[in-house]
């Protein structure tokens, strides 16, 4: 049985410009004692061709974990534009949140992100040179897959 439960996770500043940091308000119940922290990570899919391209964005440590319900909101700059294929830029890629006791893996949870033009002049021809200020980041925020592993706690 898990030890810890995530209950809630929410999406803000959503949608965005596509250069503005993540944020997800993330709630969780602990069930029991840990001796260890929670390492937690944002980490954005570059390219569904490869995992060279994903990049983690930020990894934090929670701890120690008090009984009970727990939240933090978990911010992480945007991608390094410069890793990501240019091909890749433009469309639907996604972005995983992940936690981890003792390093071990116990659930990730995946988001579908669309990265497109506020424009929509731009969206139908959109500029040989990509202009990331003009960018919006959309998460689709209610159909969130979850992945949960099971783990020696």
């Amino acid at each position: 049985m898990a030890l810890v439960s995530v209950t809630n996770i929410t999406v803000l500043d959503n949608p965005t410009q596509f250069l503005n940091p993540f944020q997800f308000e993330i709630c969780f119940e602990c069930l029991a004692p840990l001796d260890d922290d929670l390492e937690w990570k944002i980490i954005y899919v570059g390219s569904a061709e490869s995992e060279e391209y994903d990049q983690v964005l930020d990894s934090i440590l929670v701890g120690p974990v008090s009984l009970g319900v727990n939240k933090f909101v978990f911010q992480a700059d945007p991608p390094s534009v410069d890793k990501i294929p240019k091909d890749d830029i433009l469309g639907v890629t996604v972005v995983l949140l992940t936690c981890s006791y003792r390093g071990k893996e116990f659930i990730r949870i995946g988001y579908y992100v669309n990265n497109d033009y506020y424009d929509p002049e731009l969206r139908e021809n959109p500029p040989a040179v990509t202009d990331f200020a003009r960018l919006e980041r959309s998460i689709l925020a209610d159909k969130p897959r979850v992945t949960r592993f099971a783990i020696e706690w």
